[in-house]
């Protein structure tokens, strides 16, 4: 080669080099693709399932336990994993302030009480001397102006008495305060459930309003009405038309995935989330035990209505979403992700009407996860990101 093309053939080959290692580091990168688990056609005893997202459990009731004053825990007598029962101690605060009061209020309460007797012998004698008084100006041995002035000593005696009992009722008012104020010392379970989160200790301070910065607790613990445990899912809205309300389905803890726990659909949320393009759906689980934690993954079924048995033994498979099947050298195809990377399986849709599904007798085995969407440059091989969040 003559020495003139030294520097092109140089350039050359710097370009071919970055090129080469450009293609490299775009084919290692994985694509990032969404995912469905492939179900058995005969899946649930309720029939088959149309439609499959994925959620979380969550509880309808559950509540932060706080208390309705400021002070010093002295008591904390829960646990994480404790079942408690409505009414029960939870918590105790520092008393002795108002335990004071409530002792003041009593006091206050018999002092009163004690004038409202003075009051009433007070009223009693007045009457009396306002008898004989009358008696004596009957016969003329005292003048009318003394029977007067016992009259008005019983009006100003029964005023008297009137003042002592509403002073009384004052004090009894004040008593009922400081016997609320003190029994806000207690902190009482509102309901029946499952202590999950302890949130204060013995000695710090507790406050129902969030102040004193990170050295006041806003609550005592937290618990959770296990009866009240349902399933929180998020249907695409492209098939949220497939779900209807009362609507049988199948629920499957990502913990335990061998217990198919039956369900059915409780209400469709009637708002939709811009961002992942999903509607929320409630689903209420029909049995419940120790498995069911708040926040657990779960994947929900939705099931179609029976189909005849004649049918059930002709149609055999699983069942896959519709936006799952993809094209490749002009043969029905979907990816099934392995190990990270997506696996080409050719397919022959069986015929019928599945919703929003499609059956693939063969290639494809139950609990496959499927790659929904594929895009057109995905091939068979090629490394994977699932992210499946919005399904």
């Amino acid at each position: 080669m003559p020495r003139w093309l030294w520097p092109v053939a140089s350039v050359l080959l710097l370009v071919a080099m970055a090129a080469a290692g450009a293609w490299w580091l775009m084919a290692a990168k994985p694509v990032v693709v969404q995912t469905a688990v492939a179900t058995s056609q005969t899946q649930g005893s309720n029939g088959s399932a149309v439609l499959q997202a994925t959620g979380y459990v969550t509880a309808r009731r559950q509540a932060t336990v706080s208390t309705q004053i400021t002070g010093t825990l002295t008591e904390v007598l829960i646990e994480e994993g404790d079942h408690v029962q409505k009414g029960q101690v939870l918590a105790r605060l520092d008393d002795h302030a108002l335990r004071a009061a409530l002792n003041a209020a009593q006091a206050s309460v018999q002092s009163a009480l004690a004038q409202v007797t003075q009051a009433q012998a007070q009223l009693a004698q007045a009457r009396a001397d306002e008898g004989r008084q009358s008696e004596l100006v009957a016969s003329g041995m005292v003048t009318r102006q003394a029977a007067e002035q016992a009259r008005t000593t019983v009006a100003l005696d029964e005023a008297q008495l009137d003042t002592r009992r509403r002073e009384a009722d004052g004090a009894r008012a004040q008593l009922a305060q400081s016997q609320v104020n003190f029994d806000y010392a207690v902190v009482r379970a509102p309901f029946s459930g499952v202590i999950i989160d302890k949130a204060a200790q013995v000695g710090e301070i507790v406050s129902p309003l969030s102040a004193g910065g990170g050295f006041t607790r806003t609550g005592v613990g937290t618990i959770v009405d296990m009866d009240s445990l349902e399933v929180d899912v998020d249907v695409n809205e492209a098939y949220i038309g497939q779900v209807k309300a009362d609507m049988p389905a199948e629920a499957v803890l990502d913990a335990y995935p061998d217990w198919k726990i039956p369900a059915h659909v409780i209400a469709i949320v009637p708002t939709a989330d811009r961002g992942k393009a999903t509607v929320k759906v409630r689903v209420a689980l029909e049995q419940k035990d120790a498995r069911l934690v708040p926040d657990i993954g779960v994947r929900v079924s939705f099931l179609a209505p029976n189909r005849t048995p004649a049918a059930a033994v002709q149609l055999r498979g699983v069942l896959v979403p519709a936006q799952a099947l993809t094209e490749r050298d002009g043969h029905a195809a979907v990816f099934v992700v392995r190990d990270g990377k997506a696996l080409l399986r050719r397919v022959t849709p069986a015929a019928g009407d599945f919703g929003a599904m499609k059956l693939l007798p063969d290639s494809v085995d139950a609990g496959d996860k499927v790659i929904l969407s594929p895009p057109a440059t995905l091939a068979d091989g090629s490394a994977v990101s699932v992210d499946d969040a919005a399904h």
